[in-house]
């Protein structure tokens, strides 16, 4: 273990930018804050506090996570530390039982995380199906339903209302399918800039990435490492596990780091941006700084696009209604969405 006391947060102009397709700038890489299947809110937060020291500036928030709070607290001693609110980019979700209260929602949120606005909301997953805290996989709430457009398209017009209101800068999707994507932008007013996703060297999701681009909007991806620690409820004997494979090893020999780090930094190399989650300070700060050092090469980045296998880790069984055949009626493998 290196000392934590040699610990140096990269140079801000260091780590890249992105533009999204309204103008506002987010950083290349995030912090994710959902932890609490293995840490308490005070070390989640906590967290939180050392990955601003260390230069993260982005932070992916959600009210299911049952953390906001803490993390607000945490926000403002940031902000008293010297860091202005506009250099941070903050994001939270709504959960899937207060779809019809976004607005409320986001209002809970706001205060929960002692801030005036957000700079992105995004709609957590596309569906307003339920499910107690800590259910097994089996759980199925007898009032799920297949995904409904129309349903969808009222939760967005208030989504687009939080924009107008001013509580929001951008709005975005989070764990959407093409078909379902196809409907959203044909009907809405306001775009979604971004779309977050499960992403990682195991499931690279090729064709929805392309498909985002495409349309100018931002692919954010959870899980970057393959998610190893994963709760057991989101685990299949048919999983992989990313830092574990040959060519992800071989290239973290090479460059002296834990695989890992190799994940990250083709994230960021490839264009979409990692939200990878840690309380441990120095993989925090290994985290950030391995992005601005030692890029992966074109060979390399090669090598890995040849190792996706299709892994989905985080399947959402536990949204799935009474007559689903499978989690795969989730997200319309065939290009339709399943009904």
């Amino acid at each position: 273990m290196s000392n934590l006391s040699n610990l140096v947060a990269p140079a801000q102009d260091a780590i890249p930018y992105k533009t999204l397709a309204n103008g506002y700038k987010i950083p290349g890489i995030g912090m994710g804050t959902f932890g609490s299947d293995r840490f308490t809110a005070e070390q989640v937060a906590e967290g939180v506090y050392h990955a601003a020291e260390a230069g993260f500036r982005f932070f992916d928030c959600a009210s299911v996570y049952g953390n906001e709070s803490m993390i607000g607290e945490v926000f403002a001693r940031i902000m008293q530390s010297g860091v202005s609110r506009s250099e941070l980019f903050i994001d939270s979700k709504v959960w899937n039982d207060q779809h019809d209260d976004v607005i409320a929602s986001c209002k809970k949120s706001l205060a929960d995380l002692k801030l005036d606005y957000l700079d992105l909301y995004l709609v957590h997953w596309p569906f307003s199906n339920y499910h107690a805290p800590g259910c097994t996989v089996d759980s199925r709430s007898p009032d799920a339903t297949p995904y409904s457009h129309e349903r969808f398209m009222k939760t967005w017009a208030q989504m687009e209302q939080l924009v107008e209101m001013g509580l929001v800068r951008s709005i975005g999707t989070s764990n959407m399918t093409i078909p379902k994507m196809e409907l959203l932008l044909r009907d809405c007013k306001i775009r979604p800039v971004v779309n977050e996703m499960e992403c990682h060297p195991h499931f690279q999701q090729q064709e929805l990435y392309d498909y985002l681009i495409a349309n100018e909007i931002q692919p954010v991806g959870f899980c970057p490492i393959g998610s190893p620690t994963r709760p057991e409820r989101d685990r299949t004997e048919d999983d992989t596990c990313d830092i574990e494979d040959p060519v992800i090893v071989g290239i973290a020999q090479r460059l002296g780091v834990h695989p890992a780090i190799v994940c990250i930094k083709w994230a960021v190399q490839r264009g979409h941006i990692p939200i990878p989650f840690s309380v441990f300070k120095e993989q925090i700060y290994g985290n950030i700084t391995c992005i601005t050092e030692d890029p992966l090469t074109d060979e390399e980045m090669a090598a890995i696009a040849g190792i996706d296998r299709n892994n989905r880790l985080i399947k959402g069984q536990v949204f799935l209604w009474e007559h689903a055949k499978g989690w795969e009626d989730l997200w319309d493998l065939d290009g339709v969405i399943v009904k």
